[in-house]
């Protein structure tokens, strides 16, 4: 089973996501159904380490917070473009968080992710062109902004690798504390 630990988003923050996609030669969009930010990819694991990463993860304990979505930016592998993201404003909470969910990976036995963790949301993926188009994407979504987001809960999603893209289906969701009215109360909920 392919496994990874994400946060889910709100449909109206999909929604607004999906007016960012188009107009860039060589994106595969992401869907909206498909949208969400990553704390810890776990890869293939058999059916006992996911009970023991389940186990580890209902552990946590953590108050809700909120977020906000900022940037946009690209990755490269190479001289290539390979995905396009939305950023995530400095967040002490968010990262605070996905130590913990680290931390309870390895603990239940995923071995441990050298990577930083550079939280984003990611838009497309593909073989996306340098040029005019990417930079005035680029220029024009500079300054997006959306949030705050109110963060009440983490996911545990499998991903099934279909021909028209993965299938991510939510497993197990891990609710977070509820501590009182907060400034993010009336903001957008997250998708559980």
């Amino acid at each position: 089973m392919r496994l990874f630990i994400a946060l889910g988003l709100p449909e109206d923050v999909r929604e607004r996501l999906q007016f960012l996609a188009g107009g860039l030669p060589g994106a595969r969009w992401v869907p909206p159904e498909n949208l969400h930010l990553t704390l810890r990819f776990l890869g293939d694991v058999d059916h006992g380490l996911a009970r023991d990463i389940d186990d580890a993860l209902h552990s946590i304990d953590f108050p809700r917070f909120g977020l906000t979505l900022t940037g946009i930016g690209v990755f490269t592998e190479g001289k290539r473009i390979n995905t396009l993201w939305v950023g995530v404003e400095n967040n002490p909470e968010l990262e605070r968080l996905q130590a913990k969910v680290d931390q309870a990976s390895v603990r239940a036995g995923v071995k441990p992710d050298r990577r930083k963790f550079k939280p984003h949301v990611t838009l497309a993926r593909g073989r996306i062109e340098h040029g005019p188009k990417l930079e005035r994407f680029l220029m024009e979504h500079s300054l997006f902004r959306l949030g705050p987001i109110t963060v009440d809960a983490f996911n545990l999603y499998s991903s099934h690798l279909q021909s028209g893209g993965p299938l991510y289906v939510r497993e197990v969701i891990y609710p977070l504390e509820y501590t009182g009215p907060s400034e993010t109360d009336d903001a957008t909920t997250s998708e559980r």
